[in-house]
């Protein structure tokens, strides 16, 4: 009987450390696979997603920790899903890419359109012998210096998208068509390109 009460300590810790070490192997395995799978999204989901690429690499940053520790039940539950969530990541990188890009176009589309028509509208005005009503020397400076902001920036924005920048070039670039349309109305004309008076 004492023999038998004995022994029951340690068979409870044997089942403990079996019970444990049962959860090793799926912990180590989750954690591969979620590590492999977090490194093949980084990049994108890095650049687009920052916060919650960041939210991710902590829960794996904890998942190895504990695993360390040797708390491989914890350890697997924390990584389980890690690929998973690595995987819906990289669709929702993916999606704020094609969003960015869609703004960019829709800004590159129609800016420099508008650029083009306001220099020419401010050349054709530097070159009359009179401004028209409403027109003075000042206004026009004033609307070729914004031109010439507007045209830099604009210059800027497209070298950050072409380097890959694309949320800081559609943050730069979104501003400058209603500045340019600012310009257009400084010079008598309409955004939509209606005419403005002439000069003489």
């Amino acid at each position: 009987m004492l023999r038998t009460l004995r022994l029951a300590p340690v068979a409870a810790l044997a089942l403990l450390v079996g019970c444990t070490d049962a959860a090793k192997m799926p912990a180590d395995a989750a954690i591969k696979a979620g590590e492999a799978a977090i490194q093949g999204i980084r990049a994108e989901a890095t650049k687009f997603v920052p916060d919650q690429m960041k939210a991710l690499d902590d829960t794996l940053a904890r998942a190895k920790d504990q695993f360390g520790k040797g708390e491989y039940k914890a350890a697997l539950e924390s990584a389980k899903d890690l690929a998973q969530k690595a995987k819906d990541l990289g669709a929702a990188a993916a999606a704020k890419k094609d969003e960015l890009v869609k703004a960019w176009n829709d800004v590159s589309g129609s800016l420099p359109k508008m650029i083009e028509v306001i220099k020419s509208r401010t050349d054709i005005l530097s070159q009359a012998k009179k401004l028209p009503a409403g027109m003075d020397a000042g206004k026009l400076q004033a609307a070729k210096d914004g031109l010439a902001g507007v045209t830099k920036s604009f210059d800027d924005a497209t070298a950050q998208f072409k380097a890959g920048a694309l949320q800081e070039a559609v943050a730069a670039a979104k501003p400058l068509k209603d500045k340019a349309a600012e310009i257009m109305g400084m010079l008598g004309m309409e955004a939509g390109g209606a005419a403005a008076p002439a000069a003489k």
